[in-house]
């Protein structure tokens, strides 16, 4: 692997709107911040409005490190943005602005650039709510080249999402990332039921052939199973500000630590340490402290895709 992995998110960019406030978000956009934070090439592929919250999107990513040179301006639709709210716990509801900029991407001789030179994209399902977005995000997905890490993150959000658009994603994806909630969703629409969450997963990696896969489980951690080999982790106990953010925190430090080719037991503690602290913090992406803002340097031999 280079020093300097080229990692893209791709799909939606939007402003997450709490009670006190608006904060930035969109997963894809947040995986992009913290790729960035630790020390990748960080790209995001997205669009947003020709408006003042596009413009704020655009001055945010870029003082998060963030390429934008694929980051599209709709002159016609808004910048999306997400209604959150927080129950005791600071877990959270969210209600989505629909028909917004990124459900209106468009495949473009940038974004072609781009996916040549992308060793990892990370992508969800809300980002193809719409028929126009789902046909650039695959596109750029398959102008990926065949060694690079297409990184599927699961991501259900209320109804934007089937077991059509599942099955494709998963197809075109090399790896796959989902949390403990979604993985019984996932298991009962593409009929892999049966056995407990550590076999569901290596069903999941095997059917679709894929190179990693990533369960979160809130507080008991995440399993992660890659070509027949699984590791299981639970970090030590956190106090919990909000867990905005924190699975996409885990998700781009799983990649780095994939791409450098490290043990799926170092992989899994760094991640768990980078989305602790992205839960024990105020918003999607706090900056990280200087612990965790690094990538993990390669080993001799980097895992080949």
């Amino acid at each position: 692997m280079k020093e300097k992995p080229v990692m893209v998110g791709l799909g939606e960019v939007l402003w997450d709107v709490f009670p006190e406030g608006a904060r930035f978000g969109g997963a894809p956009a947040n995986f992009a911040c913290h790729a960035a934070s630790l020390g990748a090439e960080a790209a995001i592929a997205s669009a947003v409005g020709a408006d003042a919250d596009g413009r704020a999107a655009r001055d945010f990513l870029t003082q998060h490190g963030v390429g934008c040179q694929t980051l599209q301006t709709d002159a016609t639709h808004a910048t999306g943005r997400v209604h959150v709210s927080l129950d005791a716990a600071g877990h959270a509801s969210y209600e989505i602005m629909e028909n917004v900029a990124w459900d209106h991407l468009l495949w473009s001789p940038e974004w072609e650039t781009l996916a040549a030179r992308t060793d990892a994209a990370c992508f969800g399902t809300l980002g193809q709510r719409q028929s126009r977005s789902r046909r650039a995000i695959r596109h750029f997905l398959q102008a990926m080249r065949p060694d690079s890490l297409r990184m599927f993150d699961v991501n259900l959000r209320q109804h934007y999402y089937s077991a059509e658009i599942l099955r494709d994603s998963l197809e075109l994806a090399t790896a796959v990332k989902l949390n403990e909630a979604e993985l019984p969703i996932l298991a009962e629409l593409l009929e892999l039921e049966g056995g407990n969450e550590t076999a569901q997963l290596a069903r999941l990696a095997e059917t679709f052939h894929l190179t990693l896969a990533v369960l979160t489980q809130g507080a008991r951690g995440a399993i992660l199973h890659s070509v027949g080999t699984c590791d299981s982790y639970t970090p030590p106990p956190i106090s919990v500000v909000d867990t905005v953010g924190a699975g996409d925190a885990f998700t781009a430090a799983a990649v780095t630590g994939f791409l450098a080719g490290h043990s799926l037991a170092k992989i899994n503690r760094h991640a768990a340490a980078v989305a602790g602290f992205v839960c024990a913090s105020r918003g999607a992406t706090p900056a990280l402290p200087a612990s965790l803002r690094r990538l993990l340097t390669p080993t001799p031999h980097a895992i080949t895709l």
